[in-house]
């Protein structure tokens, strides 16, 4: 199974597909990886040339989840995926969420690739605004010719409803 999961800060991308990997036993990658490169002593961004052959490297695995929320250079992972999901989860949920994420980096209760800065912080909100703005009309034209390959949800209820359908498939 192939799955790519799109969605803004806050909508739950990286939290579903680590469920759907761990339920499935497949790898999960995430586009920001592919985009840096993770240094304890800071991030430093990858060339384009191996941030794409990360992405090849990905795809061409017999099975995988990947989530993300970058768009054009992804197009090749969006062509095989046997699944598209997009969690388009309404805007006063997903800053709660960043919220919420924030205060558990900072406590160290949630794990992350990145050090939670107020800077951080405070440009999620502003990536929160672009995705919604610009990037979300751009995705919805891009699906137009998946069909029904592409699973859009909404509220949580839809993707624990979705997430059943899918380990129903698998037992099959």
């Amino acid at each position: 199974m192939k799955i790519y999961i799109v969605g803004s800060v806050g909508s739950g991308k990286t939290t579903l597909a680590r469920k759907v990997a761990a339920n499935l036993h497949i790898p999960h990658f995430e586009t920001d990886s592919f985009v840096w490169n993770h240094q304890p002593t800071g991030d430093t961004r990858n060339d384009i040339d191996v941030r794409n052959q990360l992405l090849i490297d990905a795809v061409q695995l017999e099975e995988w989840v990947i989530e993300g929320v970058h768009i054009d250079w992804t197009d090749e992972a969006l062509l095989v995926a046997d699944q598209i999901i997009f969690l388009d989860i309404p805007v006063h949920k997903r800053t709660w969420r960043i919220i919420r994420r924030y205060i558990r980096q900072l406590l160290k209760i949630e794990k992350v690739n990145y050090k939670p800065t107020f800077t951080i912080f405070r440009k999620m909100f502003q990536w929160n605004t672009y995705f919604e703005e610009q990037m979300k009309p751009l995705f919805l034209t891009k699906f137009e010719v998946f069909g029904t390959k592409v699973h859009y949800l909404y509220t949580n209820e839809e993707v624990e409803e979705w997430l059943q359908r899918l380990q129903m498939e698998e037992t099959r």
